[in-house]
């Protein structure tokens, strides 16, 4: 319920519908729902579902009759408007629409005693009232005016696709009006409206002309989701909530879309291992180095209109030799309007750090943090020393993008571009791909000018092939994919001679044609519109590639019968290069904590964090002494706003928030705004500590607070600095075990572990679940015989690994592998004399030498 409402909240609804679950589940009584609600701007516009109630035998009618009394008093009290009542499906009704009507018309009387209305849905899987119609003929039946219709777009258009029904039906009588999309299926209607409804836009019914039929009737009530949905179900409620919300937005209209005349570049985030290779490529492909940012580490590669920056200082985390697209621009005749469209659809806008001559260029996050562009014409090309003179050869501009998401994401980001850029989304097709089913949905503009693939894999489990985080490529056009292939030569992807025999017999292609497809390893495909030839760059950067497409004629797919084929090429070859270079050891995700470099503001951390390459950033959100900074994140709405832009922009995840220092006069419940706000950061740990020497009053409140993170989606992980009355692993763990919280863990901190004398025996047996990241840092050998200098030293004098006595690699060799690495080091000196965002960066590549020592190998894989 708490995450319902507040999710509901941030994105801007104006009210919630409440299922008989969220009711019975929830910790709060009727008032203080009301109440919340009111806190936080919210009507409870409905209750669903009451069910099973109408044309049944008297004595079930008497029963139902009863339990509706009871639960309508509830409702009453928390302020519902509306009682959703679903169309019987019970085994004890009868087919008898007189009978139903007489019944429904005895609920009405109880209802509207109460100040309820009733309103009356047919599931597309009744029993007997399966259609919208026979729900309207029985409403008029019981002719009562607290009885009116709840219309669902699913189970209207499942059974009446043009939605004609809804038109007949008076507005005053609509009580209540659901959204949903459905993919057109085969599956049981039952399994697909419970397990696979969408967002509307996201499927093919056709939700745009229920909702104008709804409009027509002269409906004026509100309009709710219900998407039951198991990807949405297992996300964060804040990303459904936003997402659902856009959704209805550019279901109802939120300005006409951008016109956009192209792609007008995209840009890599690369470093001093992958920036060659990818370089290099482009170079066998005919681009030129044609530019040099006059204040930034970024390049421009240019073939006619077709334009690559590759950023050697990207704000994204990536791992060492890894490429990623980290932005793309489109053109646009104005892109004031654009963004403000969408900053309507609740898309982030970016700022961007300029010199004053540079060219002001607005920005937007999409969901997986890439900075999408809106670009006039090319006057951002002044922002760039020339270098060289870009040709004309082959290539003349950018086809398409291709990105892949998880199955988590793969929706919001269709959703996304559908509504913000105005991309019309194409139906889900799929790829029986080497590995498993690959879902593809490709979206466009009208024009064809802006194409953007979407790819995700719905069932990949595991590691068997060489790993590819999420590949993306970037596809050029030509206008003569054979002379192109032929210029590049050796660095083509090289396509099995099995495909062409193949080839052969599907199209039975002219001999010499054939002979020269095959000679360059290109890719072909044909419909009753055209035909496509492609073909690929071998992997770049563990991640990116890039293709060469041709389209003949109207042909307006992307080859689909050739992507097997291509994975399975990609993957022989990365087989062979490994086999050719011995395999890296594991590595490892990298956090910054905040006492790191306590200098920094939140938002100042975080670009620190993307621009020496951590994943993960600590925020200190609670001061620990009067002489630090403080940085009120839980009550200054600004700096919150600010620091969640600044993570949307660079890709950076919170990974913890701290400090829950409980003492003997601190309560939990004080922690509630500070928990609050680490969710919407949207960290996933709370660091707490325990200096409290009363045993058992320290574990309650340390129970209390894991109680409390729960709702939110925060574990609580209790670190025991040796100079307080929680001082080593012994006492904590007997904490976690007299807590018994699900969501309770240790948080090893190698300086407190080394000081507190705790055994490395003790903590190889311990449950691996109770560890979820480490603190990592080193000190000088010699312990410091008081308190004072154990504080001293681990807060101003930490050594990066490897530079003190430490016992770092036994340790860490009794946690659970795979632990993200939080480097608190905070140096004193050394960020006075240079920074906290150069320590920050000194900090991570210190710490990758030491701990792995293999990070310069030439061919590594990024983790999955």
């Amino acid at each position: 319920m708490e995450d319902k409402l507040a999710a509901a909240a941030a994105a801007r609804f104006h009210g919630v519908e409440l299922a008989e679950s969220d009711l019975v589940s929830s910790s709060w009584g009727p008032r203080r729902i009301r109440d919340e609600c009111a806190r936080r701007g919210l009507a409870v516009d409905a209750y669903q579902a009451f069910a099973d109630f109408e044309a049944v035998p008297p004595d079930v009618l008497r029963a139902n009759l009863r339990r509706a009394e009871r639960i309508f008093a509830v409702l009453e009290e928390i302020g519902v408007r509306t009682v959703v009542v679903s169309s019987s499906m019970s085994a004890d009704a009868v087919d008898d629409d007189e009978l139903a009507a007489e019944h429904l018309r005895a609920l009405a009387e109880v209802a509207a005693r109460g100040g309820l209305r009733l309103a009356y849905e047919a599931p597309a899987w009744g029993r007997f009232v399966s259609t919208a119609a026979h729900a309207w003929r029985i409403v008029r039946m019981a002719d009562h005016p607290a009885l009116g219709l709840c219309l669902d777009s699913f189970h209207v258009l499942i059974k009446d696709p043009e939605a004609r029904s809804v038109r007949v039906i008076p507005g005053d009588k609509i009580f209540h009006v659901q959204l949903a999309d459905a993919p057109r299926a085969t599956m049981d209607v039952v399994e697909q409206s419970r397990h696979h409804r969408l967002l509307p836009g996201l499927g093919e019914l056709d939700v745009a002309a229920f909702a104008r039929h709804v409009d027509g009737t002269g409906y004026d009530g509100p309009l709710s989701l219900e998407v039951s949905n198991d990807v949405y179900r297992q996300a964060d409620p804040r990303h459904a909530a936003i997402n659902g919300m856009r959704s209805v937005l550019d279901l109802k209209g939120a300005g006409e879309p951008p016109e956009l005349t192209g792609i007008v570049f995209t840009e890599l985030a690369v470093d001093d291992i992958s920036g060659p290779e990818v370089s290099g490529a482009l170079a066998a492909l005919g681009f030129v180095h044609a530019g040099r940012h006059r204040s930034k580490p970024v390049e421009l590669w240019q073939q006619g209109t077709a334009r690559i920056l590759l950023n050697f200082a990207a704000q994204r985390t990536v791992a060492p030799g890894t490429a990623t697209v980290c932005a793309l621009a489109v053109g646009t005749a104005d892109p004031a309007r654009a963004t403000e469209r969408a900053e309507r659809l609740l898309a982030p806008v970016l700022p961007r750090l300029r010199r004053p001559e540079e060219a002001d260029l607005a920005s937007i996050a999409a969901p997986d943090g890439t900075s999408i562009f809106l670009v006039r014409d090319d006057g951002w090309l002044q922002d760039f020393e020339t270098v060289g003179i870009p040709a004309g050869n082959c290539i003349d501009g950018i086809d398409h993008l291709s990105l892949t998401d998880s199955v988590d994401d793969f929706d919001e980001s269709t959703l996304f571009y559908r509504a913000v850029l105005g991309l019309h989304a194409e139906r889900t097709t799929e790829i029986a791909a080497p590995f498993g089913p690959i879902l593809s949905r490709a979206a466009a503009d009208e024009a064809r000018r802006v194409r953007i693939a979407l790819h995700t894999a719905p069932m990949r489990r595991g590691d068997w092939a060489p790993v590819i985080p999420n590949p993306q490529h970037v596809a050029f056009r030509t206008g003569d994919a054979i002379a192109a292939a032929r210029a590049l030569g050796a660095h083509v992807l090289r396509i099995p001679g099995n495909y062409y025999a193949d080839l052969d017999a599907r199209f039975e292609l002219e001999p010499g044609f054939l002979a020269e497809l095959r000679a360059h390893s290109i890719l072909y495909d044909r419909d009753e519109h055209g035909a496509y030839l492609h073909f690929s760059t071998e992997m770049l950067g563990h991640r990116v590639f890039f293709a060469v497409v041709q389209r003949l004629g109207g042909y307006d797919g992307y080859g689909p019968a050739g992507a097997p084929v291509r994975m399975a090429a990609h993957r022989e070859r990365r087989l062979l290069k490994l086999r050719e270079r011995k395999e890296p050891d594991q590595r490892h995700d990298f956090s910054l904590a905040h006492l790191t470099a306590l200098s920094l503001s939140p938002p100042e951390l975080v670009d620190a964090a993307a621009e020496a390459g951590y994943r993960y950033v600590g925020l200190r959100l609670t001061r620990v002494t009067p002489q630090e900074p403080h940085y009120p994140l839980a009550t200054d709405p600004a700096l919150m706003r600010t620091t969640k832009v600044r993570l949307a922009a660079t890709g950076i995840e919170v990974l913890d928030i701290e400090l829950a220092r409980i003492g003997p006069g601190e309560n939990p419940a004080d922690f509630q705004r500070f928990l609050e706000a680490g969710a919407e950061l949207g960290a996933r740990h709370v660091i707490c500590q325990l200096p409290d020497p009363d045993r058992a009053r320290k574990t309650d409140r340390f129970a209390l607070l894991c109680e409390m993170a729960r709702p939110l989606g925060l574990t609580v992980d209790l670190e025991f600095p040796s100079w307080t009355e929680t001082p080593d692993l012994d006492s904590a763990v007997r904490v976690l075990r007299g807590a018994a919280q699900r969501n309770a863990g240790i948080l090893v901190d190698l300086l407190h572990f080394a000081r507190s004398g705790s055994s490395v025996a003790d903590l190889r047996q311990l449950p691996a679940e109770w560890f979820h990241f480490v603190h990592v840092c080193d000190a000088p050998p010699a312990v410091p015989p008081t308190n004072e200098g154990l504080i001293h030293t681990a807060r101003f004098e930490r050594l990066f690994p490897g530079e003190g006595g430490i016992d770092i690699p036994g340790i860490l060799g009794a946690l659970p592998p795979g632990l993200p690495y939080a480097l608190e080091i905070p140096r004193a000196t050394l960020v006075a004399q240079v920074g906290g965002k150069e320590h920050a960066r000194l900090a991570l590549s210190k710490a990758r030498d030491h701990l792995e020592p293999r990070k310069d190998a030439r061919w590594t894989d990024a983790p999955s």
